[in-house]
C-alpha cells in the first residue's frame, strides 16, 4: 500500500486497437467532428451573446447549454485524438481526474440546464401573462447561477470521496476516465462513494424527468386548448426542439450506464457506448436549436454577414 502512490501516478487504459490502415481516417473523423461541436456551439454563442434581440430568457437558458457542451467535448476529445494518433495507452492520473471532473460536470449540467429549459418553457406557455413578472433578469441570473454552483458542488463532493482513498491500482478499464473509473483503483471499502453516486443519479434524474413529464403535459393541455393556431403551431416548435435534445441526452446517458452494468457485451460495444453521450448531444443540440428555433436561425445569417463586413 506505501507504493501505491507510485503505482498510480501513470494510469493505463483501454484503447480502441484500431487496425493500422485505419488510423490516420479515425483520426481525421474525430478531429473533423471535434472541429464541428466547436464551431457550431460557438456560432450559438456569439449569435445569442451579439445579438441583444436573442438576450430574452430562453435563449440565455440556451447560452449555458453550448458552454457545457464545450467542457464535455473538450474533455474528451483532445485525450481521444492523442489515444488514436499515438495508440498511446497510458495517462497521468491527474489529467484522468481533471477529464473525470469535467465529463462529470458536462453530464449534470446538461441534465440541470434542460431541467431549468423546461420550466421556462411551462411559465411562457402556461403562464403567459405573469411570465415577465417572473422570469425577470434577477430571477433569471439566480436561476443560472443556482445550476452552476448546484452542478459543480455535487461534483467536487463526489470526487473528494473518491481522492481521499488509498490507491493500488492503475488500469483503467475504459476509453476515458470517469467517477466509476477513479473508484476502481481504490483497494478499500467504496459503499460510501457508492451511495452517493447513486444519490446524485436518482436526484437528477427523477428531478429532471418529473419536471420534464409535469411540464409538458401542461403544456400539451395548454396547446389542446388554445384556440390561436400561431401561438400553438410556435409553442409545439420550441418545446419539440426542447424535448428531442432532452430525449438524445437521456437515450445516449443510458447506453452508457447500461454498456457498464453488462458484462456480455463486447468491448469495442461498450467503448463505443461509453463515448456516445459525448458526441451526440454536443454535435446534436447547437444544429437542433440553430436550426429549429426561428429567432436563431434567422440571427445567425446577419451575425456572420456583420462579420464579413467589418473586415
Amino acid at each position: 500500500m506505501n507504493n501505491s502512490s507510485d503505482v498510480t501516478s501513470v494510469l493505463s487504459w483501454e484503447s480502441f486497437n484500431i487496425p493500422p490502415g485505419w488510423v490516420y481516417p479515425a483520426f481525421i473523423l474525430g478531429m473533423l467532428c471535434y472541429c464541428i461541436i466547436v464551431f457550431c456551439n460557438l456560432v450559438i454563442l456569439l449569435t445569442i451573446g451579439m445579438e441583444k434581440h436573442l438576450h430574452e430568457p430562453m435563449y440565455l437558458l440556451v447560452f449555458n447549454l453550448p458552454i457545457n457542451d464545450l467542457i464535455g467535448a473538450t474533455a474528451l476529445f483532445p485525450a481521444l485524438m492523442r489515444e488514436i494518433l499515438l495508440d498511446s495507452k497510458s495517462i497521468s492520473y491527474s489529467a484522468c481526474v481533471t477529464q473525470a471532473f469535467c465529463i462529470h460536470i458536462y453530464a449534470s449540467g446538461s441534465v440541470l440546464i434542460l431541467t431549468a429549459m423546461a420550466y421556462d418553457r411551462y411559465l411562457a406557455i402556461c403562464c403567459p401573462l405573469r411570465y415577465r413578472a417572473i422570469m425577470t433578469n434577477a430571477f433569471l441570473l439566480k436561476m443560472i447561477i443556482l445550476i452552476w454552483i448546484l452542478n459543480v458542488t455535487m461534483i467536487i463532493v463526489l470526487f473528494l470521496m473518491v481522492l481521499r482513498l488509498p490507491r493500488c491500482r492503475s488500469f483503467v478499464a475504459n476509453t476515458y476516465c470517469d467517477n466509476l473509473s477513479l473508484v476502481r483503483l481504490v483497494c478499500v471499502d467504496t459503499s460510501a462513494n457508492n451511495i452517493y453516486g447513486l444519490c446524485i443519479t436518482f436526484f437528477l434524474q427523477v428531478s429532471s424527468i418529473g419536471v420534464v413529464i409535469f411540464t409538458y403535459l401542461q403544456i400539451l393541455f395548454t396547446c389542446l386548448n388554445n384556440k390561436q393556431s400561431d401561438a400553438k403551431s410556435k409553442a409545439i416548435q420550441t418545446c419539440a426542439t426542447h424535448l428531442v435534445t432532452f430525449i438524445i441526452l437521456e437515450v445516449t446517458g443510458f447506453l452508457t450506464i447500461i454498456s457498464y452494468r453488462f458484462e456480455s457485451f463486447s468491448p469495442q460495444v461498450k467503448k463505443i457506448c461509453a463515448v456516445f453521450g459525448l458526441i451526440f448531444p454536443p454535435t446534436l443540440n447547437p444544429i437542433i436549436y440553430g436550426l429549429k428555433i426561428k429567432e436563431i436561425r434567422n440571427k445567425i445569417p446577419l451575425f456572420f454577414t456583420r462579420k464579413v463586413a467589418s473586415f
